[in-house]
Protein backbone atom coordinates (compact mmCIF):
# COMPACT_ATOMS: atom_id res chain seq x y z
CA UNK A 1 0.00 0.00 0.00
CA UNK A 2 1.31 3.22 -0.87
CA UNK A 3 -0.22 6.62 -0.53
CA UNK A 4 1.09 10.41 -0.55
CA UNK A 5 0.49 13.03 2.45
CA UNK A 6 -3.05 14.20 0.55
CA UNK A 7 -4.45 10.78 1.20
CA UNK A 8 -2.89 9.56 4.55
CA UNK A 9 -6.96 10.73 5.68
CA UNK A 10 -7.99 7.71 3.93
CA UNK A 11 -5.57 5.14 4.43
CA UNK A 12 -5.37 5.28 8.40
CA UNK A 13 -9.03 5.70 7.80
CA UNK A 14 -8.96 1.78 6.22
CA UNK A 15 -6.20 0.85 8.20
CA UNK A 16 -7.55 1.39 11.55
CA UNK A 17 -11.09 0.29 10.43
CA UNK A 18 -9.74 -3.52 9.74
CA UNK A 19 -12.72 -3.36 6.83
CA UNK A 20 -15.81 -2.24 9.27
CA UNK A 21 -18.40 -0.83 7.07
CA UNK A 22 -18.53 3.00 6.32
CA UNK A 23 -21.58 4.69 7.70
CA UNK A 24 -23.72 5.31 5.00
CA UNK A 25 -24.80 9.06 3.91
CA UNK A 26 -23.46 12.19 4.09
CA UNK A 27 -20.76 14.00 1.61
CA UNK A 28 -18.40 11.47 -0.16
CA UNK A 29 -15.52 13.23 1.77
CA UNK A 30 -16.53 12.74 5.42
CA UNK A 31 -15.56 8.95 6.09
CA UNK A 32 -17.15 7.77 8.99
CA UNK A 33 -17.68 3.92 10.77
CA UNK A 34 -18.02 2.40 14.30
CA UNK A 35 -14.99 0.37 15.05
CA UNK A 36 -13.81 -1.58 17.71
CA UNK A 37 -10.75 -0.29 19.93
CA UNK A 38 -10.01 -1.08 23.39
CA UNK A 39 -13.29 -3.07 24.01
CA UNK A 40 -15.29 -0.11 23.21
CA UNK A 41 -17.33 0.86 20.10
CA UNK A 42 -15.27 4.19 18.80
CA UNK A 43 -16.78 6.50 16.06
CA UNK A 44 -14.12 7.31 13.60
CA UNK A 45 -14.44 10.18 11.14
CA UNK A 46 -11.57 11.75 8.58
CA UNK A 47 -12.11 14.61 6.16
CA UNK A 48 -10.78 13.34 2.28
CA UNK A 49 -10.06 14.12 -0.68
CA UNK A 50 -12.74 14.40 -3.29
CA UNK A 51 -11.75 14.91 -6.78
CA UNK A 52 -15.52 15.08 -7.72
CA UNK A 53 -16.58 17.48 -5.05
CA UNK A 54 -19.66 19.78 -6.13
CA UNK A 55 -17.56 22.72 -4.39
CA UNK A 56 -13.96 22.83 -6.50
CA UNK A 57 -12.54 24.65 -3.71
CA UNK A 58 -12.92 21.69 -0.73
CA UNK A 59 -12.00 19.11 -3.43
CA UNK A 60 -7.75 18.71 -2.05
CA UNK A 61 -9.44 17.66 1.96
CA UNK A 62 -9.86 21.19 2.92
CA UNK A 63 -13.06 21.28 5.50
CA UNK A 64 -15.47 23.25 3.15
CA UNK A 65 -19.51 23.90 4.00
CA UNK A 66 -20.40 19.99 3.05
CA UNK A 67 -17.34 18.65 5.25
CA UNK A 68 -18.23 20.86 8.41
CA UNK A 69 -21.79 20.13 8.73
CA UNK A 70 -21.41 16.36 7.42
CA UNK A 71 -18.31 16.30 10.52
CA UNK A 72 -20.83 17.88 12.91
CA UNK A 73 -23.58 15.48 12.36
CA UNK A 74 -21.38 12.05 12.60
CA UNK A 75 -20.28 13.76 15.86
CA UNK A 76 -24.03 14.31 17.21
CA UNK A 77 -25.05 11.10 15.93
CA UNK A 78 -23.06 9.33 18.99
CA UNK A 79 -23.95 12.17 21.58
CA UNK A 80 -25.64 9.93 24.42
CA UNK A 81 -25.81 8.35 28.09
CA UNK A 82 -23.04 5.62 26.26
CA UNK A 83 -20.82 8.29 25.96
CA UNK A 84 -19.03 6.90 23.06
CA UNK A 85 -15.08 7.24 22.36
CA UNK A 86 -15.30 9.72 18.98
CA UNK A 87 -12.09 8.93 16.77
CA UNK A 88 -11.12 11.90 14.27
CA UNK A 89 -8.39 11.30 11.44
CA UNK A 90 -6.51 14.15 10.96
CA UNK A 91 -5.08 15.24 7.64
CA UNK A 92 -6.33 18.41 6.02
CA UNK A 93 -4.61 21.24 4.43
CA UNK A 94 -7.14 23.85 5.14
CA UNK A 95 -10.77 25.32 5.28
CA UNK A 96 -11.98 25.81 2.22
CA UNK A 97 -11.74 29.64 1.07
CA UNK A 98 -14.20 30.49 -1.79
CA UNK A 99 -16.73 33.18 -2.88
CA UNK A 100 -19.34 30.43 -2.40
CA UNK A 101 -18.02 29.28 1.04
CA UNK A 102 -17.98 32.55 2.65
CA UNK A 103 -21.50 33.31 0.70
CA UNK A 104 -23.59 30.64 2.33
CA UNK A 105 -21.41 30.47 5.55
CA UNK A 106 -18.47 28.39 5.63
CA UNK A 107 -17.77 30.38 9.62
CA UNK A 108 -21.00 28.21 10.54
CA UNK A 109 -20.15 24.99 8.93
CA UNK A 110 -16.34 24.80 10.35
CA UNK A 111 -18.43 26.23 13.70
CA UNK A 112 -20.79 23.60 13.65
CA UNK A 113 -18.10 20.82 13.64
CA UNK A 114 -15.42 22.72 16.73
CA UNK A 115 -19.24 22.61 18.66
CA UNK A 116 -20.24 19.19 17.89
CA UNK A 117 -16.94 17.98 19.42
CA UNK A 118 -16.68 20.17 21.89
CA UNK A 119 -20.34 19.54 22.82
CA UNK A 120 -19.46 15.80 22.56
CA UNK A 121 -16.14 16.41 25.29
CA UNK A 122 -17.58 18.32 27.39
CA UNK A 123 -20.65 15.40 27.81
CA UNK A 124 -18.30 12.92 28.82
CA UNK A 125 -17.46 11.58 25.48
CA UNK A 126 -13.82 10.85 25.08
CA UNK A 127 -12.55 12.72 21.76
CA UNK A 128 -9.34 11.61 20.12
CA UNK A 129 -7.42 12.95 17.41
CA UNK A 130 -5.17 11.32 15.37
CA UNK A 131 -2.81 13.46 13.12
CA UNK A 132 -1.23 12.12 10.12
CA UNK A 133 -0.75 14.46 7.74
CA UNK A 134 -2.03 18.16 7.82
CA UNK A 135 -3.73 19.57 10.42
CA UNK A 136 -3.89 23.32 9.22
CA UNK A 137 -5.97 26.36 9.49
CA UNK A 138 -9.28 26.38 10.48
CA UNK A 139 -9.92 22.60 9.51
CA UNK A 140 -8.28 21.63 12.61
CA UNK A 141 -10.07 24.11 14.71
CA UNK A 142 -13.29 22.18 13.14
CA UNK A 143 -11.58 19.15 13.07
CA UNK A 144 -9.70 18.01 15.41
CA UNK A 145 -8.20 20.38 17.59
CA UNK A 146 -11.34 20.80 20.58
CA UNK A 147 -10.09 16.70 21.52
CA UNK A 148 -9.65 15.95 25.01
CA UNK A 149 -6.28 14.34 23.41
CA UNK A 150 -4.14 15.15 20.48
CA UNK A 151 -1.91 12.36 19.48
CA UNK A 152 -0.13 12.43 16.38
CA UNK A 153 2.67 10.11 14.56
CA UNK A 154 6.16 11.50 14.80
CA UNK A 155 6.40 11.48 11.41
CA UNK A 156 8.61 14.55 9.23
CA UNK A 157 6.28 15.36 6.62
CA UNK A 158 2.92 16.13 9.05
CA UNK A 159 2.51 19.76 9.36
CA UNK A 160 0.60 21.68 12.15
CA UNK A 161 -0.03 25.59 12.26
CA UNK A 162 -2.65 28.11 12.20
CA UNK A 163 -2.08 29.47 8.53
CA UNK A 164 -0.06 27.59 5.56
CA UNK A 165 3.08 28.45 4.95
CA UNK A 166 2.45 30.23 1.34
CA UNK A 167 -0.43 32.24 3.07
CA UNK A 168 1.59 33.25 5.80
CA UNK A 169 4.39 34.39 3.66
CA UNK A 170 1.62 36.65 2.00
CA UNK A 171 0.43 38.22 5.23
CA UNK A 172 3.71 38.81 6.60
CA UNK A 173 5.06 40.10 3.13
CA UNK A 174 8.27 37.67 3.81
CA UNK A 175 9.41 34.64 1.61
CA UNK A 176 8.49 30.55 2.92
CA UNK A 177 12.03 30.47 3.18
CA UNK A 178 12.01 33.45 5.26
CA UNK A 179 9.57 31.88 7.54
CA UNK A 180 11.28 28.36 7.64
CA UNK A 181 14.79 30.02 8.87
CA UNK A 182 11.96 32.01 11.80
CA UNK A 183 10.30 28.66 12.85
CA UNK A 184 14.18 27.67 13.72
CA UNK A 185 14.39 30.34 16.45
CA UNK A 186 10.62 30.95 17.13
CA UNK A 187 8.82 27.61 18.52
CA UNK A 188 5.21 29.07 17.61
CA UNK A 189 6.01 29.70 13.97
CA UNK A 190 7.82 26.13 13.19
CA UNK A 191 5.53 23.54 11.09
CA UNK A 192 6.48 20.35 12.05
CA UNK A 193 4.70 17.90 14.72
CA UNK A 194 8.03 17.69 17.59
CA UNK A 195 7.86 21.82 17.62
CA UNK A 196 4.22 21.70 18.12
CA UNK A 197 4.49 19.12 20.58
CA UNK A 198 6.97 21.26 22.57
CA UNK A 199 4.31 24.08 22.87
CA UNK A 200 2.74 21.26 25.52
CA UNK A 201 -0.81 20.60 22.95
CA UNK A 202 0.33 17.36 21.78
CA UNK A 203 -0.74 14.23 24.56
CA UNK A 204 1.49 11.63 22.63
CA UNK A 205 3.54 11.53 19.87
CA UNK A 206 3.80 8.00 18.25
CA UNK A 207 6.97 6.78 16.63
CA UNK A 208 8.47 3.95 14.49
CA UNK A 209 5.19 3.83 12.02
CA UNK A 210 5.22 3.78 8.61
CA UNK A 211 2.80 6.80 7.78
CA UNK A 212 2.14 6.48 4.45
CA UNK A 213 1.87 2.63 4.59
CA UNK A 214 1.30 1.41 7.79
CA UNK A 215 1.90 -2.58 8.40
CA UNK A 216 -0.18 -4.52 10.63
CA UNK A 217 2.84 -4.04 13.24
CA UNK A 218 2.00 0.02 12.77
CA UNK A 219 -1.83 -0.70 12.98
CA UNK A 220 -1.52 -2.49 15.70
CA UNK A 221 0.78 0.14 17.73
CA UNK A 222 -1.29 3.38 17.02
CA UNK A 223 -4.49 1.47 17.88
CA UNK A 224 -3.24 0.38 21.17
CA UNK A 225 -2.31 4.13 21.58
CA UNK A 226 -5.49 5.25 20.92
CA UNK A 227 -6.97 2.99 23.12
CA UNK A 228 -4.82 4.35 25.93
CA UNK A 229 -5.84 7.91 25.16
CA UNK A 230 -9.27 7.08 25.24
CA UNK A 231 -8.99 6.08 28.75
CA UNK A 232 -6.66 8.91 29.70
CA UNK A 233 -9.13 11.04 28.65
CA UNK A 234 -11.72 9.36 30.50
CA UNK A 235 -9.97 9.32 33.72
CA UNK A 236 -9.04 13.20 33.56
CA UNK A 237 -11.15 16.46 33.39
CA UNK A 238 -13.47 17.33 30.31
CA UNK A 239 -11.98 20.62 29.61
CA UNK A 240 -8.83 21.45 27.79
CA UNK A 241 -6.79 22.24 31.01
CA UNK A 242 -4.23 19.64 30.46
CA UNK A 243 -2.71 21.35 27.06
CA UNK A 244 -2.02 24.25 30.06
CA UNK A 245 -0.38 21.88 32.89
CA UNK A 246 2.14 19.87 31.21
CA UNK A 247 5.76 20.16 31.43
CA UNK A 248 5.95 21.33 27.65
CA UNK A 249 3.35 24.32 28.33
CA UNK A 250 4.97 25.34 31.27
CA UNK A 251 8.51 25.43 29.75
CA UNK A 252 7.39 26.91 26.42
CA UNK A 253 4.31 28.37 27.31
CA UNK A 254 4.82 30.31 30.63
CA UNK A 255 3.77 33.83 29.58
CA UNK A 256 0.59 32.66 28.22
CA UNK A 257 -0.37 30.40 31.36
CA UNK A 258 0.30 33.47 33.16
CA UNK A 259 -1.79 35.68 30.96
CA UNK A 260 -4.88 32.65 31.64
CA UNK A 261 -4.33 33.23 35.63
CA UNK A 262 -4.31 36.92 35.75
CA UNK A 263 -7.66 36.90 33.52
CA UNK A 264 -8.86 34.21 35.87
CA UNK A 265 -8.35 36.28 39.16
CA UNK A 266 -9.37 39.11 36.98
CA UNK A 267 -12.89 37.84 35.91
CA UNK A 268 -13.47 35.55 38.23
Amino acid sequence: MSADATSRGRTWFEALGRGAPRLDGGPASVLAADVAIGGETVRMISVVTNPENRFPRAREGEVGLDEGWGVAARVREVLGPEQRPILAIVDVPSQAYGRTEELYGIHLACAAAADAYASARLAGHPVVSLVVGRALSGAFLAHGYQANRVVALDDPRISIHAMGKQAAARVTKRTVEQLEKLGEEILPLAYDVRSFAKLGLVHELIGGVDADAPGTADVAKVTERIAAAIADARAGPRDLSSRLTSREARENRAASIRVREALAAQWG
